[in-house]
């Protein structure tokens, strides 16, 4: 692990050791890993025993990285229950808060009760060099000024990220908690050179320059890391994004759940996004079965992290919808495979009206493709006797009433195109009405009765 970027400079990798090793001599790294987190687990976190001893799994039966199938898988819903059973923090860690540093948790986004995360000093130092892997990848380097546009509250975000920036020896400028004015304006002032954000929240400060008079494409910003949210895998928002600021956008995915980040895009982005698999094992299941499924096939993520010691994570299943390809379909040089179009989607996302699955990434995707749309919502309900998808759009101010119906007219069109012929009913929202995120965007709410709809997972 660096602890400077100076052994690196003028590679394209941060690490070409890992980032560049066989895939058999990879495999065989993964396995002993897999082998030590798992006899970790065991032997420290109270969760892990009881799971194993129930699954009759045992650390010595992985004798190849297909054993790890015999290991139980882990949900969200187990974490959430064993925090509930146990306050605060459940039976996962492998050790209590005395031995940690850090608190972090989820956003809140899914569930009610956001996950709360122990991490040591060596758990933090190691979410950093992921970080670190990622950065230099997309091409940050020391003379860099780094602006990380984020509140810094408890939720983890981009604390990771944060350090990552210090690790490559960037100047690094929190955000913090100001308004998204003030933060456009430290962009421009500091002359920023990559600034770290949601999808969601760098539109939102596009919107903010532009009402401000402030040319975000003609200031020093050059690239823009992107975290939080499958739209940073949408192509349509990806480009309204570049085109809003001038500048390169690279797409990252990381959990609360890891810490930090498990992929990346690098500089040459060669449609996806690598899995930094000297430090994880990815699998890709059918939601509905647990099969395993191979490449190009569409199925969920499951992640398994070597790097967290205070809470061991096993065989996890994320919800994230995702393709994995074989790295060489990168051409690059990394020995990693990629995610194609990195997250796709999210099984929980997905809901099912009059038999028709939609997705709100399928959505954006269509609305991110025509000019002056500042934000959008998707409402689902129950309407007399059946499901209805009602779409709010806000147009931008200059939008008159002629503009408005010409656009919705098309809106519909495409969007059942999209969805099976599904009628969408659209409805204009005034200027600045609807809700503006700083991060992870909420766009759907589903009103129907509880039991009178079904979602499916695939």
């Amino acid at each position: 692990m660096r602890e400077t970027a100076d052994a690196t400079v003028g590679r394209p990798y941060w690490n070409p050791k890992t980032e560049c090793m066989p895939r058999e001599q990879l495999r065989s790294l993964q396995l002993a890993k897999l082998r030590t987190v798992a006899e970790w687990a065991q032997a420290r976190s109270p969760f892990y025993r009881r799971s194993f001893a129930a699954a009759k799994f045992d650390p010595g039966q992985l004798r190849t990285l297909d054993d790890i199938q015999r290991i139980p898988f882990l949900t969200r819903e187990q974490w959430m229950h064993s925090q509930d059973e146990r306050p605060p923090y459940g039976e996962l860690p492998v050790a209590g808060a005395e031995a940690a540093i850090r608190l972090h948790t989820t956003s809140g986004t899914s569930g009610s009760t956001p996950l709360r995360a122990l991490d040591s000093r060596k758990d933090w130092a190691w979410a950093a060099e992921m970080w670190a892997y990622a950065l230099w990848g997309i091409g940050v380097r020391a003379t860099d000024i780094g602006y990380v546009a984020f509140g810094y509250g408890s939720f983890i975000g981009f604390w990771g990220l944060h350090n990552g920036l210090e690790k490559v020896g960037a100047l690094t400028i929190p955000g913090g908690a100001q308004t998204t004015a003030a933060r456009v304006r430290q962009i421009v002032d500091f002359g920023a050179t990559v600034v770290a954000t949601t999808p969601t929240y760098a539109m939102r400060m596009a919107q903010e320059a532009e009402s401000l008079g402030i040319d975000l494409p003609g200031s020093a910003v050059s690239r823009l890391v992107l975290s939080g949210e499958p739209a940073g895998s949408i192509v349509e928002t990806k480009t309204l994004i570049e085109r809003q600021w001038g500048a390169k956008a690279f797409d990252t995915a990381g959990m609360t759940e890891v810490s930090t980040i498990f992929m990346f895009e690098p500089e040459n982005q060669p449609g996806g996004c690598h899995i930094i698999e000297d430090h994880f094992i990815e699998e890709v299941i059918d939601p509905q079965t647990g099969n395993l499924l191979g490449y190009g096939e569409r199925g969920e993520r499951v992640c398994t992290s070597f790097g967290r010691s205070m809470i061991p994570l096993l065989r996890y299943r994320t919800a994230d919808l995702v393709v994995r390809q074989p790295a060489a379909a990168a051409g690059n040089g990394r020995t990693w495979d990629l995610y194609e179009g990195g997250i796709v989607g999210r099984a929980d996302d997905m809901k099912l009206v009059r038999g028709t699955n939609v997705y709100p990434g399928a959505i954006e995707a269509i609305l991110r493709t025509h000019d002056g749309i500042e934000e959008f919502q998707i409402r689902i309900e129950r309407r007399g006797a059946r499901d209805e998808v009602v779409l709010q759009v806000e147009p931008h101010p200059r939008f008159d009433d002629a503009a408005w119906t010409a656009l919705a007219e098309v809106l519909v069109v495409e969007l059942a195109e999209a969805h099976e012929g599904l009628l969408f009913i659209l409805e204009r929202a005034a200027t600045g009405a609807l809700p503006r995120f700083e991060l992870k965007a909420k766009r759907l709410s589903d009103l129907r009765p509880a039991g009178a709809h079904t979602t499916v997972r695939t």
